[in-house]
């Protein structure tokens, strides 16, 4: 029954997103590193930049900074002057941002072929309909759990208006796990080589080097990571 819940909510996040990350459109330079953004799972103002992310094809180290967690909302604080997010960083151009409307703004100005599209724009609908997005899963991605760090950030390939990568992605916000998030939506030039790398073309795909393992499957992934990771408060 539970799952059930999950999938039911997670389905209905991504139609109140009206298409927003779901598919690469027209995209133009490419970073020589990934980008580094902080944030939270369900943080309607993060959800918009992660659908610019997905849309532009963009590599990003995800820095989960849930309510209550300690390892990464320091690093924004004394970096930016506050606690606010999404915040970007992006070494490629020594540029540091808040504030979800200047990033997309900026994300495709440097990394885009065109303005951004109609569920990033106007401003206003696109954070009413993150908004309402949020509003399906109330508490999933918000709050830290205890957990333990990993030597290393993690790696997963989705996209953002997936309904099963959700549920790995809210999983890996709670616990606080880094990991390098790779967009792989339709229409993505980048699912050639995921293909190769993983055998199909099947999100969420999730590889942890600090234990070698692989997993497809949103309930097995998020098994592992609370099996890996998750500690008793």
């Amino acid at each position: 029954m539970a799952r059930a819940l999950d999938l039911g909510t997670s389905f209905a996040a991504t139609l109140a997103r009206l298409g927003g990350g779901l598919s690469v459109g027209s995209i133009g330079h490419r970073p020589a590193r990934p980008l580094e953004l902080y944030e939270y799972e369900n943080c309607p103002f993060c959800r918009k930049v992660r659908d610019a992310l997905t849309m532009l094809d963009l590599e990003a180290l995800i820095q989960p900074c849930p309510k209550g967690g300690t390892r990464f909302r320091r690093t924004v604080r004394e970096r930016g002057g506050r606690e606010q997010f999404p915040w970007l960083v992006d070494p490629n151009t020594s540029v540091e941002m808040y504030e979800s409307a200047d990033i997309v703004r900026y994300l495709y100005a440097t990394y885009g072929a065109g303005n951004p599209p109609f569920s990033l724009s106007p401003d206003l609908l696109a954070t009413a309909s993150s908004y309402l997005a949020s509003g399906f899963r109330p508490f999933a991605g918000i709050r830290v759990r205890a957990s333990k760090a990993p030597e290393k950030p993690l790696e997963l390939w989705s996209f953002e208006a997936s309904p099963y990568c959700r549920l790995a992605r809210e999983t890996l916000s709670e616990l606080e796990l880094p990991y390098l998030l790779h967009n792989v939506a339709k229409g993505s030039p980048s699912r050639e080589n995921f293909i190769a790398r993983s055998g199909r073309m099947q999100v969420p795909f999730l590889f942890d080097p600090n234990t070698g393992r692989e997993l497809f499957e949103s309930a097995d992934i998020v098994a592992y990571l609370n099996l890996t990771y998750a500690q008793a408060d």
